[in-house]
Protein backbone atom coordinates (compact mmCIF):
# COMPACT_ATOMS: atom_id res chain seq x y z
CA UNK A 1 0.00 0.00 0.00
CA UNK A 2 1.75 3.19 -1.01
CA UNK A 3 2.68 5.77 1.86
CA UNK A 4 -0.01 8.96 2.11
CA UNK A 5 1.28 12.39 1.40
CA UNK A 6 2.10 14.49 4.25
CA UNK A 7 0.56 17.66 5.37
CA UNK A 8 1.86 19.88 8.33
CA UNK A 9 -1.27 21.87 9.94
CA UNK A 10 -0.50 24.46 12.50
CA UNK A 11 -2.02 23.49 15.30
CA UNK A 12 -3.48 25.48 18.33
CA UNK A 13 -6.03 22.90 19.64
CA UNK A 14 -8.67 25.66 19.54
CA UNK A 15 -11.97 24.68 17.19
CA UNK A 16 -10.92 25.39 14.34
CA UNK A 17 -7.71 23.86 14.20
CA UNK A 18 -9.26 20.88 15.83
CA UNK A 19 -12.21 20.47 12.84
CA UNK A 20 -9.35 20.55 10.11
CA UNK A 21 -7.91 17.52 11.20
CA UNK A 22 -10.73 15.32 9.61
CA UNK A 23 -11.81 17.97 7.04
CA UNK A 24 -7.98 17.50 5.88
CA UNK A 25 -8.28 13.60 5.66
CA UNK A 26 -12.16 13.69 4.30
CA UNK A 27 -10.80 15.98 1.11
CA UNK A 28 -7.47 15.06 0.59
CA UNK A 29 -6.25 11.92 2.25
CA UNK A 30 -3.49 13.23 3.83
CA UNK A 31 -1.42 11.70 6.91
CA UNK A 32 -1.86 14.78 8.99
CA UNK A 33 1.10 16.16 10.58
CA UNK A 34 0.37 18.98 13.63
CA UNK A 35 2.64 21.57 14.35
CA UNK A 36 1.94 23.50 17.54
CA UNK A 37 4.63 26.27 17.68
CA UNK A 38 5.58 27.60 21.11
CA UNK A 39 6.40 31.35 21.30
CA UNK A 40 5.09 31.50 25.17
CA UNK A 41 1.26 31.50 24.90
CA UNK A 42 1.85 29.10 28.21
CA UNK A 43 -1.43 26.93 29.21
CA UNK A 44 -2.54 26.84 26.04
CA UNK A 45 0.00 24.01 25.14
CA UNK A 46 -1.73 21.82 28.00
CA UNK A 47 -3.48 18.45 26.71
CA UNK A 48 -2.28 19.27 22.90
CA UNK A 49 -0.98 15.65 21.78
CA UNK A 50 -3.87 14.20 22.92
CA UNK A 51 -6.50 16.52 21.21
CA UNK A 52 -4.55 16.23 18.35
CA UNK A 53 -4.52 12.18 17.99
CA UNK A 54 -7.91 11.77 18.93
CA UNK A 55 -9.16 14.15 16.50
CA UNK A 56 -7.06 12.10 13.59
CA UNK A 57 -3.76 13.50 13.50
CA UNK A 58 -0.47 10.93 13.37
CA UNK A 59 1.37 12.96 15.17
CA UNK A 60 2.31 16.31 16.73
CA UNK A 61 4.92 18.39 17.42
CA UNK A 62 5.17 20.98 19.74
CA UNK A 63 8.68 23.58 18.85
CA UNK A 64 9.64 25.64 22.12
CA UNK A 65 10.89 28.64 20.35
CA UNK A 66 10.29 31.33 23.14
CA UNK A 67 14.10 32.52 23.31
CA UNK A 68 14.76 32.35 19.61
CA UNK A 69 11.36 34.44 19.74
CA UNK A 70 12.69 37.27 22.06
CA UNK A 71 16.21 36.91 20.86
CA UNK A 72 15.90 37.32 17.29
CA UNK A 73 12.45 38.70 16.60
CA UNK A 74 10.95 40.85 19.52
CA UNK A 75 14.60 42.49 20.19
CA UNK A 76 14.70 43.84 16.81
CA UNK A 77 11.65 45.01 16.72
CA UNK A 78 12.32 46.58 20.26
CA UNK A 79 15.35 48.33 19.17
CA UNK A 80 14.25 49.54 15.80
CA UNK A 81 10.89 50.88 17.96
CA UNK A 82 8.45 49.36 15.50
CA UNK A 83 5.27 50.30 16.67
CA UNK A 84 2.09 50.20 13.38
CA UNK A 85 -0.39 53.18 13.27
CA UNK A 86 1.47 54.44 16.29
CA UNK A 87 -0.03 52.05 18.47
CA UNK A 88 0.70 48.70 17.94
CA UNK A 89 3.53 46.69 18.99
CA UNK A 90 3.54 44.00 16.70
CA UNK A 91 2.88 41.12 19.34
CA UNK A 92 1.17 38.61 16.41
CA UNK A 93 2.58 40.24 13.61
CA UNK A 94 6.58 38.98 14.99
CA UNK A 95 5.27 36.31 15.64
CA UNK A 96 3.75 34.94 12.36
CA UNK A 97 7.45 34.38 10.35
CA UNK A 98 9.06 32.34 12.83
CA UNK A 99 5.98 29.86 13.22
CA UNK A 100 5.76 29.53 9.43
CA UNK A 101 9.77 29.09 9.60
CA UNK A 102 8.94 26.01 11.89
CA UNK A 103 6.37 24.45 9.97
CA UNK A 104 8.63 24.67 6.99
CA UNK A 105 11.23 22.87 9.35
CA UNK A 106 8.82 20.35 9.92
CA UNK A 107 7.48 19.93 6.65
CA UNK A 108 11.07 19.09 5.44
CA UNK A 109 11.40 16.93 8.56
CA UNK A 110 9.18 14.67 7.46
CA UNK A 111 8.78 15.01 3.55
CA UNK A 112 5.21 16.63 3.69
CA UNK A 113 4.19 18.19 0.22
CA UNK A 114 2.13 20.77 2.13
CA UNK A 115 1.37 22.92 4.84
CA UNK A 116 -2.19 23.92 6.08
CA UNK A 117 -3.01 27.00 8.44
CA UNK A 118 -6.75 28.13 9.94
CA UNK A 119 -6.17 31.90 9.34
CA UNK A 120 -9.78 33.07 8.17
CA UNK A 121 -9.96 34.66 4.64
CA UNK A 122 -10.58 38.49 6.19
CA UNK A 123 -7.34 38.90 8.57
CA UNK A 124 -3.63 39.24 7.91
CA UNK A 125 -2.39 35.98 9.00
CA UNK A 126 -3.16 34.74 6.30
CA UNK A 127 -0.77 36.72 4.53
CA UNK A 128 1.87 36.74 7.12
CA UNK A 129 2.24 32.97 7.53
CA UNK A 130 1.91 32.27 3.53
CA UNK A 131 4.47 34.69 2.67
CA UNK A 132 7.36 33.29 5.36
CA UNK A 133 6.21 30.14 3.52
CA UNK A 134 6.90 31.19 0.08
CA UNK A 135 9.86 32.86 0.85
CA UNK A 136 11.15 29.37 2.73
CA UNK A 137 9.81 27.00 0.67
CA UNK A 138 8.00 28.18 -2.47
CA UNK A 139 7.75 24.44 -3.82
CA UNK A 140 5.25 23.65 -0.66
CA UNK A 141 0.98 23.57 -1.47
CA UNK A 142 -0.14 26.16 1.00
CA UNK A 143 -4.00 24.57 1.69
CA UNK A 144 -6.23 27.61 3.76
CA UNK A 145 -9.55 25.85 4.30
CA UNK A 146 -11.50 29.13 5.02
CA UNK A 147 -10.86 29.95 1.48
CA UNK A 148 -12.08 26.63 0.15
CA UNK A 149 -15.47 27.95 -0.64
CA UNK A 150 -16.62 24.30 -2.62
CA UNK A 151 -15.48 22.23 0.78
CA UNK A 152 -15.30 24.22 3.67
CA UNK A 153 -18.68 25.02 4.46
CA UNK A 154 -18.68 25.37 7.69
CA UNK A 155 -19.65 29.19 8.99
CA UNK A 156 -20.07 28.91 12.79
CA UNK A 157 -19.04 27.18 15.99
CA UNK A 158 -21.91 25.16 16.08
CA UNK A 159 -21.06 24.06 12.21
CA UNK A 160 -17.62 23.11 13.58
CA UNK A 161 -18.88 21.06 16.66
CA UNK A 162 -21.31 19.58 14.18
CA UNK A 163 -18.61 18.56 11.45
CA UNK A 164 -16.61 16.77 14.69
CA UNK A 165 -19.21 14.99 16.00
CA UNK A 166 -20.27 13.44 12.61
CA UNK A 167 -16.49 12.57 12.44
CA UNK A 168 -16.41 10.68 16.16
CA UNK A 169 -14.98 13.34 17.54
CA UNK A 170 -16.45 14.70 20.71
CA UNK A 171 -14.35 17.57 23.00
CA UNK A 172 -15.43 19.67 25.74
CA UNK A 173 -15.76 22.88 23.15
CA UNK A 174 -18.36 25.55 23.85
CA UNK A 175 -20.73 27.04 21.37
CA UNK A 176 -21.05 30.39 23.07
CA UNK A 177 -18.89 33.35 20.65
CA UNK A 178 -16.14 35.07 23.06
CA UNK A 179 -13.33 37.18 22.39
CA UNK A 180 -10.93 35.56 18.97
CA UNK A 181 -8.06 35.89 21.37
CA UNK A 182 -4.09 35.71 20.11
CA UNK A 183 -1.54 35.53 22.82
CA UNK A 184 2.34 34.96 22.92
CA UNK A 185 4.83 36.36 25.46
CA UNK A 186 4.77 39.61 24.46
CA UNK A 187 0.97 40.15 24.09
CA UNK A 188 -2.54 38.90 24.09
CA UNK A 189 -5.14 40.81 21.18
CA UNK A 190 -8.94 40.27 21.78
CA UNK A 191 -11.06 40.60 18.85
CA UNK A 192 -14.79 40.12 18.63
CA UNK A 193 -18.43 40.99 20.85
CA UNK A 194 -18.94 44.25 21.82
CA UNK A 195 -15.15 45.44 19.82
CA UNK A 196 -16.51 45.19 16.92
CA UNK A 197 -18.54 48.14 17.38
CA UNK A 198 -16.00 51.31 17.56
CA UNK A 199 -18.58 53.15 19.05
CA UNK A 200 -18.87 50.99 22.39
CA UNK A 201 -16.30 51.19 24.95
CA UNK A 202 -14.48 47.80 25.76
CA UNK A 203 -15.97 45.46 28.35
CA UNK A 204 -12.67 45.69 30.47
CA UNK A 205 -13.68 43.49 32.86
CA UNK A 206 -14.34 40.52 30.65
CA UNK A 207 -11.80 41.75 28.00
CA UNK A 208 -8.55 41.84 29.76
CA UNK A 209 -6.16 38.78 30.68
CA UNK A 210 -2.84 39.84 31.67
CA UNK A 211 -3.70 43.35 33.19
CA UNK A 212 -6.05 44.95 35.04
CA UNK A 213 -7.37 48.62 34.27
CA UNK A 214 -5.69 51.77 35.14
CA UNK A 215 -8.60 52.19 37.46
CA UNK A 216 -7.76 49.08 38.91
CA UNK A 217 -4.22 49.44 39.99
CA UNK A 218 -2.21 49.98 43.12
CA UNK A 219 -2.57 52.99 44.55
CA UNK A 220 1.41 52.90 45.41
CA UNK A 221 3.84 53.25 42.35
CA UNK A 222 6.21 50.76 41.74
CA UNK A 223 9.66 50.98 40.45
CA UNK A 224 12.04 49.52 38.55
CA UNK A 225 15.67 49.36 36.31
CA UNK A 226 16.12 48.17 33.17
CA UNK A 227 19.97 47.35 31.94
CA UNK A 228 20.93 47.37 28.57
CA UNK A 229 23.87 46.08 26.67
CA UNK A 230 24.07 47.52 22.87
CA UNK A 231 20.65 48.00 22.63
CA UNK A 232 19.57 44.27 24.44
CA UNK A 233 17.44 44.36 27.90
CA UNK A 234 20.12 41.77 30.08
CA UNK A 235 19.28 43.01 33.44
CA UNK A 236 16.14 43.56 35.56
CA UNK A 237 16.51 45.78 39.01
CA UNK A 238 19.91 44.62 38.76
CA UNK A 239 19.71 41.12 38.29
CA UNK A 240 20.69 39.31 35.19
CA UNK A 241 18.36 37.44 33.29
CA UNK A 242 17.52 36.52 29.85
CA UNK A 243 15.22 38.38 27.55
CA UNK A 244 12.14 36.22 27.91
CA UNK A 245 12.62 36.07 31.61
CA UNK A 246 12.46 40.11 31.70
CA UNK A 247 9.76 40.05 29.35
CA UNK A 248 7.99 37.72 32.02
CA UNK A 249 8.41 39.72 35.14
CA UNK A 250 7.67 43.10 32.88
CA UNK A 251 4.04 41.73 32.35
CA UNK A 252 3.74 40.82 36.03
CA UNK A 253 4.78 44.29 36.91
CA UNK A 254 3.11 46.07 34.08
CA UNK A 255 -0.02 44.29 34.40
CA UNK A 256 -0.42 44.71 38.13
CA UNK A 257 -0.17 48.47 37.42
CA UNK A 258 -2.55 48.52 33.98
CA UNK A 259 0.67 49.36 31.50
CA UNK A 260 0.20 48.75 27.82
CA UNK A 261 -3.58 48.15 27.18
CA UNK A 262 -4.38 49.62 23.71
CA UNK A 263 -7.95 49.97 22.06
CA UNK A 264 -7.22 50.91 18.17
CA UNK A 265 -9.16 50.60 14.81
CA UNK A 266 -6.12 49.69 12.78
CA UNK A 267 -5.64 49.28 8.84
CA UNK A 268 -5.45 45.28 8.25
CA UNK A 269 -3.27 44.20 5.20
CA UNK A 270 -6.29 43.14 3.00
CA UNK A 271 -7.42 46.49 2.90
CA UNK A 272 -10.53 47.14 5.61
CA UNK A 273 -10.34 48.25 8.87
CA UNK A 274 -10.36 46.33 12.26
CA UNK A 275 -10.75 47.11 15.79
CA UNK A 276 -8.98 45.70 18.70
CA UNK A 277 -7.59 45.48 22.51
CA UNK A 278 -4.31 45.25 22.91
CA UNK A 279 -2.46 44.24 26.33
CA UNK A 280 1.32 44.35 25.58
CA UNK A 281 1.63 45.27 29.66
CA UNK A 282 5.57 44.09 30.02
CA UNK A 283 6.38 44.54 25.82
CA UNK A 284 5.19 48.51 26.73
CA UNK A 285 7.56 48.96 29.05
CA UNK A 286 10.97 47.39 27.51
CA UNK A 287 9.78 49.78 24.07
CA UNK A 288 9.86 53.30 26.37
CA UNK A 289 13.10 52.26 28.24
CA UNK A 290 14.50 51.77 24.85
CA UNK A 291 13.16 54.89 23.86
CA UNK A 292 14.79 56.84 26.77
CA UNK A 293 17.90 55.71 26.87
CA UNK A 294 17.47 56.49 22.74
CA UNK A 295 16.96 60.20 23.40
CA UNK A 296 20.05 60.11 25.51
CA UNK A 297 22.49 58.78 23.26
CA UNK A 298 21.15 59.07 19.71
CA UNK A 299 22.71 62.60 17.48
CA UNK A 300 19.73 64.64 16.41
CA UNK A 301 20.47 63.65 12.56
CA UNK A 302 20.14 59.56 13.47
CA UNK A 303 17.64 60.12 15.61
CA UNK A 304 15.32 62.22 13.26
CA UNK A 305 16.26 59.15 10.04
CA UNK A 306 15.60 56.29 12.80
CA UNK A 307 11.73 57.53 13.09
CA UNK A 308 11.35 56.87 9.54
CA UNK A 309 13.08 53.81 9.27
CA UNK A 310 10.97 53.00 12.90
CA UNK A 311 7.68 53.46 10.51
CA UNK A 312 8.35 51.57 7.28
CA UNK A 313 9.80 48.54 9.68
CA UNK A 314 6.92 48.43 11.54
CA UNK A 315 5.07 48.11 8.22
CA UNK A 316 7.37 45.78 6.85
CA UNK A 317 6.84 43.22 10.16
CA UNK A 318 2.77 43.91 9.89
CA UNK A 319 2.52 42.82 6.08
CA UNK A 320 3.91 39.63 6.90
CA UNK A 321 7.47 40.49 4.90
CA UNK A 322 10.22 39.36 7.41
CA UNK A 323 11.82 37.12 4.93
CA UNK A 324 13.21 40.09 2.98
CA UNK A 325 15.69 41.85 1.34
CA UNK A 326 13.96 45.21 2.82
CA UNK A 327 13.89 44.15 5.99
CA UNK A 328 16.78 42.77 6.15
CA UNK A 329 18.90 46.08 4.79
CA UNK A 330 16.76 48.10 7.44
CA UNK A 331 17.61 45.74 10.08
CA UNK A 332 21.44 46.42 9.09
CA UNK A 333 21.15 50.19 9.35
CA UNK A 334 19.14 49.43 12.86
CA UNK A 335 22.13 47.10 14.68
CA UNK A 336 24.65 49.62 13.55
CA UNK A 337 22.38 52.42 15.82
CA UNK A 338 22.17 49.95 18.34
CA UNK A 339 26.53 49.68 19.18
CA UNK A 340 26.73 51.91 22.07
CA UNK A 341 23.14 51.76 23.26
CA UNK A 342 23.96 50.88 26.32
CA UNK A 343 23.15 52.30 29.87
CA UNK A 344 20.62 51.75 32.69
CA UNK A 345 16.96 53.27 32.18
CA UNK A 346 15.02 53.53 35.53
CA UNK A 347 11.41 54.06 36.10
CA UNK A 348 8.22 54.08 37.83
CA UNK A 349 4.83 52.37 37.27
CA UNK A 350 1.52 54.10 38.30
CA UNK A 351 -2.03 53.64 36.83
CA UNK A 352 -1.29 53.09 33.20
CA UNK A 353 1.46 55.08 33.91
CA UNK A 354 5.44 54.74 33.01
CA UNK A 355 7.21 57.70 34.87
CA UNK A 356 10.99 58.69 33.70
CA UNK A 357 13.42 58.37 36.93
CA UNK A 358 16.32 58.77 35.29
CA UNK A 359 18.71 57.44 32.83
CA UNK A 360 22.18 56.75 32.66
CA UNK A 361 25.01 55.88 30.09
CA UNK A 362 28.79 55.65 29.56
CA UNK A 363 27.55 57.12 26.02
CA UNK A 364 25.29 59.66 26.83
CA UNK A 365 24.96 63.02 24.62
CA UNK A 366 23.94 65.17 27.02
CA UNK A 367 26.32 67.30 28.62
CA UNK A 368 24.82 69.13 31.77
CA UNK A 369 28.09 72.18 30.81
CA UNK A 370 26.24 72.62 27.65
CA UNK A 371 22.48 72.39 28.39
CA UNK A 372 22.97 74.52 31.39
CA UNK A 373 22.03 78.13 31.64
CA UNK A 374 25.31 79.05 33.01
CA UNK A 375 27.88 80.04 30.46
CA UNK A 376 30.72 76.83 29.82
CA UNK A 377 33.67 76.79 28.10
CA UNK A 378 32.36 74.87 25.52
CA UNK A 379 29.50 76.84 24.05
CA UNK A 380 29.70 80.77 23.72
CA UNK A 381 26.78 82.30 23.62
CA UNK A 382 28.01 84.89 20.74
CA UNK A 383 28.44 82.19 18.26
CA UNK A 384 24.88 81.54 18.04
CA UNK A 385 24.06 84.93 16.27
CA UNK A 386 26.43 83.43 13.13
CA UNK A 387 24.51 80.25 13.06
CA UNK A 388 21.24 81.64 13.18
CA UNK A 389 22.47 84.21 10.20
CA UNK A 390 23.42 81.62 7.94
CA UNK A 391 20.47 79.17 8.71
CA UNK A 392 17.97 81.21 8.26
CA UNK A 393 19.81 83.07 5.23
CA UNK A 394 17.28 81.48 2.53
CA UNK A 395 14.43 82.58 4.30
CA UNK A 396 15.92 86.03 4.69
CA UNK A 397 16.61 86.27 1.25
CA UNK A 398 13.25 85.14 0.18
CA UNK A 399 11.85 87.82 1.82
CA UNK A 400 13.49 90.17 0.49
CA UNK A 401 12.74 89.03 -3.05
CA UNK A 402 8.99 88.81 -1.98
CA UNK A 403 10.07 92.36 -0.36
CA UNK A 404 11.22 93.76 -3.80
CA UNK A 405 8.13 92.25 -5.47
CA UNK A 406 5.63 93.96 -3.72
CA UNK A 407 7.06 97.67 -4.09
Amino acid sequence: MAEKEKVVLAYSGGLDTTTIIPWLKEHYDYDVICCCVNVGQGEELDGLEERAKYSGASKLYIEDVVDEFCDEYVVPCVQAGAVYENKYLLGTSMARPLIAKKLVEVARKEGAVAICHGATGKGNDQVRFELGIKALAPDLKIIAPWRCNETWNMQSREDEIAYCEAHGITLPFSADSSYSRDRNLWHISHEGLELEDPSCAPNFDHVLVLSVSPEKAPDEAESLSLTFEKGVPVALNGKAMKVSEIITELNTLGGKHGIGIVDIVENRVVGMKSRGVYETPGGTILMEAHKQLEELITDRDTFAFKKMVATKYSDVVYEGKWFTPLREALQAFIVSTEEKMTGVVNMKLYKGNIIKQGTTSPYSMYSESLASFATGELYDHHDAEGFINLFGLSLKVRAMIDQNNNK
